[in-house]
């Protein structure tokens, strides 16, 4: 278990790195060129590194193809959802509404997965929900119809991690994050074909602009952002399948609240804003309830040793 909460963590530190810079470069480029870009060098990073540290090029002869069709298409409507709401909502507003994913995942592990949910967990799960809007704290004022985004990109994801938990019984990691991107590459490019001329693209409409703007050369530093973008995505995707499908997906879930203070950690570092008191607490909710989880998993671990131990004396 330990392996994969390090693997969640791992993952979330590279997305939310990844989410930062490309928030911060979507002023210039179109979105899919900048997810053509991240994929491709992901792809790439994936067939020379993570498939043949799992056996070889043999594991993507695939059985589950509609599987991994499903689930590349889930997380490229996430994508496209999340990253447009953030031309529109500010970043913590958008991450607190997309972390509702967690605890979606959490029920629907119990419905779909036939997972046990028992009472502790749902109360973990709900007091890193309460942490995570005590940081971010997002305004339901006035409703922006951009906020719908970040709550398909929610739904979606969580859509996503219940098929990888699926697969992972039969497929390996790299199988699976081989597939995401492929998907990601074939929608990517297939989205720029017909519309990366700019011909829709509305510069009086944010988020429309973001997805028509014309594809353009990026300069040579950009560039290498948007491939160091693919190496990062690249290994969080292969972290965040490999935790899934060694562990239930409610176990796990809760782990996920870990990018709400890795994002504030950047943001202290980039743009030196610091949390108030009630961030902080918030923080500390998000914490207790991974360490909780991680405490009653081991005890009743123990217990189902101790009862197994007894039965063979």
């Amino acid at each position: 278990m330990y392996n994969n909460i390090f693997f969640i963590v791992i993952a979330h530190v590279l997305f939310t790195t990844s989410d930062m810079t490309i928030k911060m470069i979507s002023g210039d480029y179109a979105l899919h060129q900048i997810i053509l870009t991240r994929s491709s060098v992901a792809i790439l990073f994936t067939l020379l590194v993570f498939v043949p540290l799992e056996g070889g090029i043999k594991n993507l002869l695939t059985k589950q193809l509609t599987l991994h069709i499903l689930r590349g298409f889930g997380i490229g409507i996430a994508n496209l959802c999340f990253f447009s709401s953030l031309i529109s909502l500010p970043l913590g507003e958008a991450m607190a509404i997309f972390f509702i994913a967690p605890v979606l995942i959490s029920l629907l592990s119990v419905f779909i997965l036939k997972e046990k949910g028992h009472l502790e967990r749902w109360l973990a799960v709900l007091v890193g929900l309460i942490g995570v809007l005590l940081i971010l704290r997002p305004s339901f004022e006035a409703f922006n119809p951009a906020t719908i985004l970040p709550l398909i990109a929610a739904f979606s994801y969580a859509m996503v991690q219940i098929i990888t938990c699926k697969l992972g019984e039969k497929e390996k990691a790299s199988t699976m994050a081989f597939f995401v991107q492929l998907n990601l590459i074939v929608f990517s490019a297939v989205f720029g074909l017909f519309f990366g001329d700019g011909t829709f693209a509305n510069p009086s409409q944010p988020i429309i602009n973001f997805l028509f703007r014309v594809w353009i050369l990026p300069s040579w530093i950009d560039g290498l952002i948007m491939c160091g973008l693919g190496l990062l995505n690249g290994i969080g995707i292969y972290f965040i399948s490999q935790a899934y499908r060694n562990s239930r997906a409610i176990v796990i879930a809760p782990f996920e609240f870990v990018a709400i203070p890795l994002a504030i950690f950047w943001s202290i570092i980039i743009f030196g804003d610091w949390p108030d008191i009630v961030s902080w607490l918030g923080i500390l909710l998000i914490a207790g309830a991974g360490l909780f989880i991680i405490f009653h998993e081991n005890s009743k671990n123990r217990k189902n040793e101790t009862i197994i131990g007894n039965q063979t004396i």
